[in-house]
């Protein structure tokens, strides 16, 4: 891949969603006879976001430039977005009205000695720091032992997204859920393009992903987005097999684009005594 083209991604993103909309779920009627499209027709999405017809048709060709926050948000309700994939379509809208920009690339994120500091202080639960990309740039000492699969890869920054779609056995004897992680993984690359679609190192390890991974090109073109929220993982470590983790990601206002994540689990659990063990088989790799 060698660009990410802005209005590409809001007519596949449009049309995607108007597929997946039955007339009788958007509340209007489905008169007999075979439909030409799947889901609604143009027309029956300007109806509902009370925009023209012509309107509408210029927005899904890809052009978001002078549309309105109202508009916006009308189109969205019309199409029953979600909020993340409400958010990725004001992202489009936001980068439409932007200056057209050549491909940059991000200067090198380096983590602040205090951030590691406070990773380092959590000694009862795994914490790293991750890019919107799924570059590792900092992690504990628990993190480290918790994600040595990813790890390794002697590839620096380690990249989870790289993990899952270009060492799929391997991140499917980690990964418990690794279906649902692979979609989500996806999505949220989805959801970061729309926000810097000139990232090029985004576009570097898109172009990486697709070129190598059929299942990567598949969950791609679904153009589903996600949002980093708190959730659970199940992974299987090596040394003490299944952990069901509860997993909190929370950006950082002070670091924009940088998400700290913490596991942790319910003290009595067999994750929790898990989680001691791998401190101690931790601490014994690295003492």
């Amino acid at each position: 891949m060698d660009t990410i083209d802005l209005r590409t991604e809001i007519k596949e993103f449009l049309r995607s969603r108007r597929a997946r909309i039955a007339p009788e779920r958007a509340g209007l009627p489905a008169y007999g006879g075979i439909r030409r499209v799947k889901g609604l027709r143009r027309e029956e999405v300007a109806l509902l976001a009370g925009v023209s017809v012509d309107y509408y048709v210029r927005m899904e060709r890809g052009s978001l430039t002078g549309a309105s926050d109202g508009v916006l948000d009308a189109l969205a309700s019309a199409l029953q977005l979600d909020e993340a994939e409400r958010d990725h379509l004001f992202h489009l809208a936001r980068q439409s009205r932007a200056p057209s920009g050549p491909r940059r690339r991000r200067p090198a994120v380096t983590v602040r000695p205090a951030l590691q500091q406070v990773l380092d202080a959590i000694t009862d639960a795994p914490a790293w720091i991750c890019n919107g990309r799924y570059d590792v740039l900092a992690m504990n000492q628990l993190a480290r032992a918790l994600y040595s699969p990813v790890l390794a890869d002697t590839r620096r920054p380690a990249n989870t997204a790289r993990f899952v779609y270009l060492d799929p056995e391997a991140a499917k004897t980690f990964f418990v859920d690794y279906d649902r992680i692979a979609c989500d993984v996806a999505a949220k690359l989805r959801m970061e393009a729309g926000r810097n679609p000139h990232d090029e190192e985004l576009i570097a390890l898109v172009g990486e992903l697709a070129t190598s991974s059929e299942l990567f090109r598949q969950r791609w073109a679904s153009q589903d987005v996600r949002l980093h929220r708190s959730g659970r993982k199940r992974v299987h470590h090596p040394v003490v097999g299944q952990l069901d983790l509860d997993v909190e990601s929370m950006e950082m206002p002070a670091e924009p684009g940088l998400l700290l994540n913490v596991y942790t689990a319910p003290a009595g659990t067999a994750t929790a005594d898990g989680l001691a063990l791998l401190a101690s088989w931790a601490a014994s790799q690295e003492g």
